[in-house]
This record gives C-alpha cells, sequence and structure tokens, in this order.
C-alpha cells in the first residue's frame, strides 16, 4: 500500500522545527498540469521522472500557501537542484511512492534538507562508500538484523545536511564529510564536519530528527538565521 500523503506530511513536520510549510503528493497519482515555466526541465526525461518532478513542484506550492507565501515556480539548476523563489528557501525529496516538500522564508532559514526513503537496508556494496570508520564501528553495536536498516538511516541523513548546506556553502561533497552520531532513543542526531566547509568549520555541528513509520524513513535539518548569527540547531 503506498503511504497516505498526509502521514508522509506529518511524519516530515515532526522531524523539522515549527515555522515550516511541508506538503507531500502520491506518485501514483497524476499530477496538476504543471507551470510552464517548469516544464523544460524534464521536457526530455522519461515518465517516471516527469511525475516524480511535477508532484513535488505541485507539493512545493501546497508548501508555499501552507505559510502564506504567494505561489510560484520551482525551477531547476543544472545540478538538479531547485532553484527557490525569492524570498524562499526549501528542499523537494521522493521515495518510489511518495513525495514531500518543505519550504521556509529565507529571511528566517538558511537552508532546508528533508530525506525520504523506504525503510530497508541499504545495499551492502555502499556502506563503505557511505559510513566513515566510526560510524561502520557504531553499525556493528547495533542488532544484526537492523544494520542494514541503520545504514541507510545514516544515508537519509547525510542527504538531509547536504541539501540543507548547499544553499549556504555553494559546494559539493562526498558522504566521507560528515560523520554522524545517531540517538536512536531520542530520534534525533548531530552530523559533524570533518573538514572545513565554506563558513562550516571543522567540526562544527548540523543537528536533525528522524522518523521512521508506514515503511519510510524521514530525516530532516534546518538552519536557522538569527540576525547575523547561524543556529545549526534549528
Amino acid at each position: 500500500m503506498n503511504p497516505d500523503p498526509a502521514l508522509v506530511a506529518a511524519l516530515t513536520t515532526a522531524v523539522l522545527p515549527p515555522g515550516l510549510g511541508v506538503a507531500a503528493g502520491d506518485l501514483t497519482s497524476v499530477p496538476p498540469q504543471p507551470y510552464p515555466a517548469e516544464a523544460g526541465a524534464v521536457r526530455d526525461a522519461i515518465p517516471a521522472r516527469i511525475v516524480e518532478f511535477h508532484t513535488g513542484r505541485t507539493a512545493a506550492r501546497a508548501a508555499m500557501r501552507a505559510i502564506s507565501l504567494p505561489e510560484q515556480p520551482v525551477l531547476m539548476a543544472q545540478t538538479r537542484a531547485p532553484i527557490w523563489p525569492d524570498g524562499m528557501t526549501g528542499s523537494i525529496s521522493h521515495s518510489k511512492t511518495a513525495c514531500v516538500a518543505v519550504v521556509g522564508k529565507s529571511c528566517e532559514w538558511a537552508g532546508i534538507g528533508v530525506d525520504l526513503e523506504e525503510a530497508t537496508a541499504l545495499d551492502a556494496l555502499l556502506i563503505a562508500e557511505v559510513c566513515t570508520k566510526a560510524e561502520r564501528l557504531w553499525l556493528g553495536t547495533q542488532p544484526e538484523h537492523e544494520r542494514g536498516l541503520m545504514a541507510k538511516l545514516i544515508f537519509s541523513a547525510k542527504e538531509a545536511c547536504y541539501k540543507a548546506q548547499y544553499p549556504v556553502t555553494g559546494l559539493l561533497f562526498g558522504f566521507d564529510v560528515l560523520e554522524l552520531a545517531i540517538d536512536r532513543k531520542g530520534s534525533h542526531f548531530e552530523a559533524s564536519f570533518c573538514t572545513a566547509q565554506g563558513p562550516f568549520n571543522t567540526g562544527e555541528i548540523l543537528h536533525g530528527r528522524f522518523a521512521h513509520a508506514a515503511g519510510l524513513l524521514v530525516t530532516g535539518v534546518a538552519i536557522r538565521h538569527s540576525g547575523n548569527t547561524r543556529i545549526l540547531n534549528g
């Protein structure tokens, strides 16, 4: 059974601080007519990608409405990252059956990252690429039947962190730049920078939360503006 978009939105809301617009969509349904300004981004894409793209953009506009922002197109950069309208920042993520979008006011939020994954084991061949040595040692302390799922959680959390930091740094980097400490009981995590990236110093920490329900993993990170100060645990 496909996840209910209302449940996906509720899980996403739970892993992010208040004040953000959140909306979800069902990738098995036909999205509304796309905005002409957006349609060219996926004109030559396969049908599944077209549905994914426009469902995500439709969710993004619903998220704008949720915090009383005017609906606007969300274009796509060459890196495939969303280009948010002036005054906004946000994040879009897809699983195989669902998508979710989060939008915030850029005067309040420096960056937002959300990641939506099926709650299945990460491919064992990817663990060495995704996880640092310390993270692999932590996986070894988890119940054996849960290690693949926890590796997927590490993957998802790093994806959310990467999306949140990108508007701040504009930098691309690999999984080894961040190292996670996961609190399973508290459903939150800390991601430390192993090397300096733009304004983020070595050892600086991004804080995030996660949820696991309805066959999904959802991770979220938001970086708040506060005057001239950047608050990483917004």
